[in-house]
C-alpha cells in the first residue's frame, strides 16, 4: 500500500523550488536530410543529453517510487539498504546544464559534417515537473572531395596505399569524424595483417581543408612525425613458447625457459608432464618464421580458449633486439581437472503436462593428456496433469549419457588439421534411457554415435556422425494401452522395436551468434539424415512385409531431409519481425513403410504452432474421433510458416503477435488415419493459429507467454479462416485458447 501511495506522488521527494526532471526533447531542423537519416541523427542527439530522467518501465519509474516510500529510513537500517541498492533519488531540473548540453550537441553535428550549426536549449516546468526542449539547426552537411594518403616510400606507407581500394572514405561521401575513425581502424586490421605488430590507428593523422567554399573538404592522411621506428617495419615469429601451468603464485618458475621441451618447433613448458605437446601442435596457429598478422594472434588465443581445459589464457610478444623478429609467449592456467555439477530443472507444456527433473554430471578435462574431455550424466524426471485428459498417466524418465571430446579430428592413418579460431572435435556417445508412461506402456532405449564437430566461423556450424545408432526396445505395455491400439492402430508406431543404423550430416549458419543483429539477418539448419542402406546392401535388401534383420533385429531404412530458415529484420532500435520456414521429408524404404518414431515429426506446442496443444495436430486432415486418453500425432513429412512482430514495449520487456500455420503428413497411406497422406493439396490442409504474447527478455534468458488461437482447423468440413471462433463463448475458450510458458525465443 505504501507503495502505491508513493506512486501517486512521485514529486513527494523534490525539494521546494526545484522540479522533477522528465526528460529532454530535440528538434531537428534539416530540411537537407531524408526522413530516415533524419530519424537517426535526432535520436542520437536526444541520447546525448544529460542527466538522464528516471528510469520508466511502462511508464511508471519503479526505483524512484521506492526510493520515495523508504526515503526516511536509516541509512544501515534493512530497508534503507533497500532504498540504497534498489531506488534511485529523484533527477531534478536543477541538475541540467543548458550551456553544457547545447555545446555537446553542436560539437555532434559539426563532427557529423554539419558545420556552422546553431543550438539552443530552453526548460519548462508544469507543477513540480520539468522538462528541457533543445532546437537544433543543422547548417549545410560537407561531403568529401578527395583523399590523399600517405606517399613517401616506406614500408608502412606503401602497405597503406595498397588498402586504398578499401578505404571508408569515398568521394562525395558526407565528412563524418567516426567514418575517420573507422578508416583509422581498416588500416590498422590491414597492416597488422602484414606483419606490422607495433603499428597504432593513432600514429594517423588527418588533415582536412575545407577552404574551397563549396560544402566540400579535402582530406589527407599521413603518418605523425613522432611515430616510432619498429611501427615502420614488418615482424616475423621466431621462437613460440608455451607454460602450460601458469600461475601467478609461482610466476618466476613458471616462466623458466630452461625446462621447456621443443616440440614441432615449439617450446612447451610443462615440468608436471600434464598435458601431450601434440594438444598445443593442433591448438596452435603460429609457426616460428610466420609473418605476425593478427587474424593468427587471435585465432590462436581463441582456440586455447576453445579447448575448455584453461582458467585464464593470456599471451605477450617480446621483440628481438636488432632484429625483425619476436618472441611469442602463451600463459596458460589450468582449470580444475574434475568437477561435479546437479540442476533441478521444471517444464510446463502446453497440453498441461508440468514436469520436475533432477540431472547431474561429471566432468573429467584431459583425459588422456590430450585436452580429451569425458563427460557422464544422468537424469530422473517426471511430468504429471493434475486435471484433463493424462490425469493419472504420469510419465517417469531416467536415463545416462557419456561423452568424449577430442579438441581433434581423429581419423585413423591421417594427421587432419583446421585453422580459424575454433578447434574440431571428435565426438563418441553412449547413452541409455527408459521412459515409462503409467499404466500404458515402457520402453528402453540404447544410442550411441561416432561424429566430428567443427566451426569455420562464429556464424558456420558442421557436424558430420558417420556412425549413428539407435535402439528402442518396449519392455512392458499395458492391456489398456492394447485396447487402445485395437481402436487406434497408429498407436502401435511408439511401442514398435526400432533399430537405426545410420549417418547424419548438419550445417548452420546463424547470423545472430556473433551477437549483433544487423538490419536484416539470417538463420539456417540443414540436416541429412539416412540410415539402413549398409545394412540392406550386406542383407541383400527387404521389404515391409518380409523385413531383414541385423543381429535378429529388424532395421529402419530411410532418407530425412530437412531445413529449417529464418528471416530477421530489425525495425527501429529495438522492435523485431521475426519469420521461419521449417520443411522436413522423410522417405521410407525397404524395410520400412514410416520413418522410426524417434526420427518422426510433430506440430504444435510451445515452438511450433501455439495455437495448438503439443503433438494433436495431423497427419494431415485426420483427427481422432471420441474421447481422447493418449494423443501422440506424428508423421514423415513436415510444412511449418511461422511469422511474429516483437515491438519493444519498455526497458526488458517486449510484445509479440504472431502467427504459425502448418501440419505433418504421412509418406505412405495408413488406413486407419484417413486423409494422412501427403497431397497435391497440403496447402488446404494447413493448420492456421494466432495470437499475442509478452516477453521478460533480460539477455541472460528470456521467459515468454503466448496466448494462441486456431484460426483453420484442417480436419474440419468447412475448414475456412476464423470458421467457428467464438471469443465471448466460454466452453469455445475452454477448449480452443492455448497458453504457453516457456524459455527462450520460440525461433
Amino acid at each position: 500500500m505504501t507503495l502505491l501511495l508513493a506512486a501517486c506522488n512521485v514529486t513527494k521527494s523534490v525539494p521546494d523550488g526545484d522540479h522533477l526532471y522528465t526528460g529532454a526533447s530535440v528538434e531537428l531542423r534539416a530540411d537537407s536530410l531524408d526522413k530516415r537519416t533524419k530519424k537517426v541523427l535526432q535520436s542520437d542527439l536526444q541520447g546525448l543529453t544529460r542527466p538522464k530522467p528516471n528510469g520508466r518501465l511502462l511508464g511508471i519509474p519503479f526505483k524512484l517510487v521506492i526510493y520515495n516510500a523508504l526515503r526516511n529510513k536509516k541509512p544501515n537500517s534493512f530497508w534503507g539498504k533497500l532504498r540504497d541498492k534498489q531506488g534511485q533519488p529523484p533527477v531534478l531540473l536543477s541538475a541540467v546544464d543548458l550551456n553544457l548540453n547545447t555545446t555537446n550537441l553542436d560539437a555532434f553535428l559539426e563532427n557529423k559534417g554539419f558545420f556552422r550549426s546553431e543550438v539552443s536549449g530552453d526548460s519548462t516546468t508544469k507543477g513540480k515537473k520539468g522538462s528541457v526542449k533543445y532546437v537544433a539547426i543543422a547548417g549545410p552537411r560537407y561531403t568529401i572531395d578527395s583523399v590523399i594518403f600517405p606517399g613517401d616510400t616506406s614500408a608502412m606507407a606503401q602497405a597503406i596505399r595498397e588498402s586504398s581500394k578499401e578505404s571508408l572514405l569515398k568521394s562525395g561521401a558526407p565528412f563524418d569524424l567516426d567514418l575517420i575513425k573507422g578508416e583509422r581502424t581498416r588500416i590498422d586490421a590491414y597492416v597488422k595483417e602484414r606483419g606490422f605488430y607495433f603499428f597504432s590507428p593513432d600514429f594517423l593523422l588527418a588533415q582536412v581543408d575545407s577552404t574551397d567554399g563549396l560544402n566540400k573538404v579535402d582530406m589527407r592522411l599521413v603518418l605523425k612525425p613522432e611515430t616510432p621506428a619498429e611501427a615502420d617495419e614488418p615482424y616475423r615469429i621466431r621462437n613460440v613458447y608455451i607454460y602450460s601451468g601458469y600461475t601467478l603464485n609461482a610466476a618466476r618458475q613458471d616462466t623458466s625457459k630452461n625446462i621447456g621441451k621443443l616440440y614441432n618447433g615449439y617450446y612447451v613448458i610443462d615440468p608436471r608432464n600434464r598435458y601431450r605437446p601434440l594438444l598445443f601442435d593442433h591448438a596452435m596457429q603460429f609457426r616460428p618464421g610466420d609473418l605476425y598478422n593478427r587474424t593468427d594472434h587471435n585465432q590462436t588465443l581463441n582456440r586455447l580458449i576453445n579447448l575448455n581445459q584453461f582458467r585464464f589464457v593470456k599471451n605477450r610478444f617480446e621483440p628481438i633486439t636488432d632484429s625483425n623478429y619476436l618472441d611469442a609467449y602463451y600463459y596458460l592456467t589450468p582449470l580444475p581437472k574434475k568437477s561435479l555439477r546437479g540442476e533441478i530443472n521444471t517444464t510446463s507444456k502446453s497440453n498441461n503436462l508440468n514436469g520436475i527433473e533432477l540431472s547431474f554430471s561429471w566432468r573429467n578435462r584431459n583425459t588422456f593428456k590430450a585436452g580429451e574431455l569425458l563427460s557422464v550424466s544422468g537424469y530422473i524426471g517426471s511430468e504429471t496433469q493434475f486435471g484433463g485428459q493424462f490425469k493419472g498417466y504420469n510419465t517417469y524418465r531416467t536415463g545416462a549419457e557419456a561423452n568424449l571430446l577430442i579438441p581433434r579430428f581423429a581419423v585413423p592413418f591421417f594427421d587432419v588439421r583446421t585453422r580459424g579460431g575454433y578447434m574440431p572435435q571428435t565426438k563418441f556417445t553412449l547413452g541409455y534411457d527408459v521412459l515409462n508412461r503409467r499404466k500404458l506402456y515402457t520402453l528402453n532405449s540404447f544410442r550411441g554415435s561416432f561424429g566430428y564437430v567443427w566451426q569455420e566461423s562464429i556464424r558456420k556450424r558442421h557436424e558430420f556422425n558417420p556412425v549413428s545408432i539407435t535402439y528402442v526396445q518396449p519392455i512392458n505395455v499395458t492391456q489398456e494401452y492394447y485396447d487402445s491400439i485395437r481402436n487406434k492402430p497408429y498407436l502401435s508406431n511408439i511401442i514398435d522395436s526400432q533399430f537405426v543404423l545410420g549417418t547424419n550430416y548438419n550445417y548452420n549458419y546463424n547470423d545472430l551468434a556473433a551477437g549483433i543483429q544487423k538490419t536484416n539477418s539470417f538463420y539456417f539448419n540443414g540436416l541429412v539424415d539416412f540410415a539402413g542402406n549398409v545394412a540392406g546392401l550386406v542383407t541383400g535388401g527387404g521389404n515391409a512385409q518380409d523385413p531383414k534383420r541385423i543381429f535378429s533385429a529388424v532395421f529402419d531404412q530411410y532418407i530425412k531431409l530437412e531445413t529449417d530458415v529464418r528471416y530477421y529484420r530489425r525495425i527501429g532500435t529495438k522492435s523485431s519481425w521475426a519469420n521461419r520456414v521449417i520443411a522436413g521429408f522423410g522417405m521410407p524404404y525397404g524395410n520400412s513403410v514410416r520413418l522410426p518414431y524417434v526420427k518422426q515429426y510433430f506440430a504444435g506446442g510451445n515452438n511450433s504452432l501455439r495455437a495448438f496443444r503439443s503433438r494433436t495436430l495431423g497427419p494431415g486432415t485426420y483427427r481422432p474421433k471420441g474421447d481422447i486418453t493418449f494423443t501422440d500425432q506424428t508423421g514423415d513429412i513436415r510444412l511449418e510458416f511461422n511469422t511474429e512482430f516483437r515491438p519493444h514495449i519498455s526497458g526488458p520487456l517486449y510484445g509479440a503477435l504472431f502467427m504459425d500455420a502448418g501440419n505433418i503428413w504421412l509418406k505412405n497411406e495408413d488406413p486407419s488415419r484417413p486423409g494422412s497422406k501427403f497431397t497435391k493439396d497440403w496447402f488446404k490442409q494447413l493448420a492456421v493459429g494466432v495470437g499475442a504474447g509478452v516477453r521478460l527478455d533480460i539477455t541472460l534468458f528470456v521467459i515468454r507467454l503466448d496466448v494462441g488461437i486456431p484460426v483453420r482447423k484442417p480436419w474440419e468440413a468447412d475448414p475456412r479462416w476464423f470458421q467457428g471462433v467464438e471469443i465471448r463463448d466460454a466452453a469455445w475458450r475452454k477448449s480452443n485458447v492455448i497458453y504457453n510458458l516457456a524459455i527462450g525465443y520460440p525461433f
